[in-house]
């Protein structure tokens, strides 16, 4: 009898260890999300992810101006990119992401690239990056964008080390748009909202 209800205990003790496990682990999954991660029903921060045509923002000395916002939805999440110019006519763009950390991604356009998308890992610029994820969703613009004012985007992102990222995003029926990418610290972006320059 004794030992019937020592395998008893032993065998519940198993059990919820085993629960445990499951529960925590699927818990660390939705945390853990790469990249698209700020669920639709929450409201969005202030600061970046509020940024609209006609503000500027400084990152790491140097400035830009917003020309334009896509907002994108997958399924229970969504991001924001706001797309950027400067001085020198090359297209940049920024990237709010919110997970258990804000994520801000500033992007540069390679439009001689001529890698595609697909492959576990890519060489470009002398870096090899890793495929990290792909999806698809809906957008809506607002600004110069040069898309219209609604549509879907593919997508397909590769990480590499020291923070380094690269995307391919095709909108509507278009062609791979290829961009490499920087995480920033929230601490190297500066906001001027275009209320403050009347």
């Amino acid at each position: 009898m004794d030992r019937s209800v020592t395998y008893l205990v032993a065998a519940v003790a198993v059990l919820a260890v085993v629960v445990l496990v499951i529960v925590v682990r699927a818990g660390r999954r939705a945390a853990t999300r790469p990249g698209r991660a700020v669920p639709t029903g929450r409201p969005a921060r202030g600061g970046p992810h509020r940024l609209a045509p006609g503000d500027r923002v400084r990152i790491r000395e140097r400035e830009y101006a917003v020309s334009g916002t896509i907002r994108l939805v997958e399924g229970d999440w969504s991001w924001v990119q706001h797309l950027l110019d400067d001085a020198s006519g090359t297209r940049h763009r920024l990237s709010v992401e919110d997970g258990p950390d804000l994520e801000l991604v500033l992007w540069t356009a390679e439009p001689g690239a001529t890698v595609t998308p697909g492959a576990p890992t890519i060489d470009l610029g002398g870096r090899r990056y890793t495929w990290a994820e792909t999806g698809q969703a809906r957008y809506t613009a607002t600004g110069e964008t040069g898309l219209p004012a609604a549509g879907t985007m593919r997508y397909h992102d590769y990480q590499s080390g020291g923070g380094a990222r690269l995307s391919f995003e095709a909108y509507g029926e278009e062609g791979w748009r290829v961009a490499r990418g920087d995480l920033l610290d929230p601490t190297e972006l500066t906001i001027q909202p275009a209320a403050e320059e009347r």
